[in-house]
């Protein structure tokens, strides 16, 4: 990876990088080392019309890839600046510029700085609750901040805003403290005592993306979204380091970004969600704004819409003959029908449940009407579907149309779910998860579960079936599956990582080359 630092004067910067190329801004802009052969173009143009416009293959600059990350360090991002145009034609150059023209954008509206920072508040209150004073400003290189003692603040305003160097300024009313307005600022606008901080708060921040000049440059970048502080994520520690390696011995740069980091999508070329995802949450804005960005996305808005709706799922499943326990819609006019219908006992869920959350098994009808009143309560229509007693699920992992793995997902000793939790809907125990190989499971199990993901789309689904008395019954369609090491990959091992990560490769070569076009 090849790294570009633009400032208006190569004076103000004087950090050394060795894999950095400091550029002045009007060297960027005008110069022919970095832009596009127009020559080569007309000429190419008389061959073919539709012909990609070529940049000079080294960039007039030893060692120089296609592969670049350019850090926009002008002093001034104003409309038709010098700083402005850095980024504008950096994108049009098919750079990576940071930021970029839309994260400028969002530093002029001070409305929408103010509603990006929106969620920060106890954030803030909490760290700036000791300050002295009313007012306050926070330097921000790379993301970090000179005592390191607003850190979290700091990263999160980075992430949002995605300018390389930032001043944000405080204000404390009636004792509560609120964000008045935050710029970003230049090399030279970095205050003298600060230099030696944010010279080492760069250098950290490129060490990440320097591990690749020891090796062989990556052709592409892929963003993995997850929390580290969720207590049942879809992937753990393991498995997600496991991608990692996956992805860099296929060429692909990895970086693990988090709920603050959603401005940095147009950095990447793909993004893949290992993020519990519900369609009113972050996790559905990423795949929206990824997806608008032009990323290959896993998964992708309409997966995330369609699965994560029971509703939606029921019918579409009736629709297509998919065999499914039975199943009725309920709203507050047919309760009176469900035991008729599936009798006892039966489950009932809301349309958005997961992990076995939000899904609720009731054995009389005394517990029937308080359990329907409290999930009607969320939504204006639930399900209830017939109960199927089974020692275990299976659960088929499919991506690309095609299987990943199959597993026997067991239940804890008694219960009758995968994961058993109190009534604050804790987790108290899971079951033990048994990966089989494909050709061992039951061939009616693999064919209904490709029949009812290929309903959705191409992206990775893990199918719910059970089995009872030699018939199979499609339970439901997850988007966002579960892919933990020493679970799932029982079979594959590392290759199950590399077929992933195979995929998003392929679809991101298939993607650039049809732009190319």
């Amino acid at each position: 990876m090849n790294i570009l630092i633009v400032v208006d004067e190569p004076g103000d910067w004087a950090l050394e990088i060795p894999e950095a190329k400091i550029v002045a801004a009007r060297n960027y802009l005008t110069g022919s080392a970095f832009a596009i052969d127009q020559a080569a173009l007309q000429t190419a143009g008389h061959a073919d019309e539709n012909a990609a416009p070529r940049i000079p293959d080294a960039m007039s600059t030893p060692g120089m890839s296609r592969s670049v990350k350019l850090f926009n360090l002008c002093k001034s991002y104003r409309y038709q600046s010098w700083g402005y145009y850095v980024s504008l034609l950096a994108e049009a150059r098919g750079h990576k510029p940071l930021p970029t023209v839309g994260a400028i954008e969002d530093l002029h509206s001070q409305t929408l700085v103010r509603h990006l920072t929106e969620d920060l508040s106890s954030l803030i209150q909490r760290l700036l609750a000791p300050m002295p004073g009313n007012d306050f400003e926070l330097g921000i290189y790379f993301g970090r901040d000179t005592g390191n003692r607003y850190q979290p603040l700091s990263r999160q305003l980075f992430g949002l805003l995605q300018a390389p160097l930032l001043s944000a300024r405080f204000e404390r009313r009636h004792d509560q403290w609120s964000l008045r307005s935050v710029r970003a600022i230049g090399a030279s606008d970095v205050p003298p005592g600060h230099h030696e901080f944010a010279t080492i708060a760069a250098r950290e921040y490129f060490a990440g993306r320097m591990q690749w000049s020891r090796k062989q440059a990556p052709r592409f970048d892929l963003a993995i979204l997850y929390d580290p502080g969720d207590p049942e994520p879809p992937s753990n520690a393991r498995a997600l380091e496991k991608f990692r390696k996956a992805a860099e011995d296929l060429g692909m740069r990895v970086e693990f970004i988090q709920r603050a980091d959603i401005n940095r999508l147009p950095q990447f070329d793909a993004l893949f969600i290992r993020d519990t995802t519900f369609v009113n949450h972050y996790t559905f804005r990423f795949s929206r704004r990824a997806l608008a960005e032009g990323l290959v996305v896993i998964d992708e808005p309409d997966s995330i819409l369609k699965c994560n709706n029971k509703v939606y799922l029921a019918e579409l499943l009736a629709q297509h003959g998919i065999p499914t326990p039975k199943t009725l819609l309920v709203h507050r006019d047919n309760i009176a029908e469900i035991v008729p219908e599936l009798g006892l006992p039966c489950v009932l869920k809301q349309p958005d449940s997961s992990f076995s959350r939000g899904v609720i098994k009731v054995e009389t009808e005394a517990e029937l009407v308080p359990g329907v009143t409290e999930l009607l309560a969320k939504s204006a229509l639930i399900i209830a579907q017939e109960w199927l007693p089974t020692g275990f699920d299976w659960r088929v992992g499919i991506l690309d149309r095609r299987v990943l793995f199959v597993a026997k997902y067991y239940f804890p000793s008694g219960h009758w779910q995968v994961v058993k939790r109190d009534a604050q809907r804790r987790k108290l125990s899971e079951g033990p998860t048994e990966a089989v190989p494909v050709e061992e499971a039951p061939k009616e199990v693999i064919r209904i579960a490709l029949k009812s993901a290929n309903l959705i789309g191409d992206g990775l689904y893990g199918v719910d079936v059970k089995q009872v008395d030699g018939r199979c019954y499609v339970i439901e369609v997850n988007d966002n599956p579960n892919v933990d090491a020493g679970n799932e990959d029982g079979v594959l091992k590392d290759a199950l990582y590399r077929e992933v990560m195979s995929v998003f490769l392929n679809r991101i070569e298939a993607r650039k080359q049809s732009h190319a076009r």
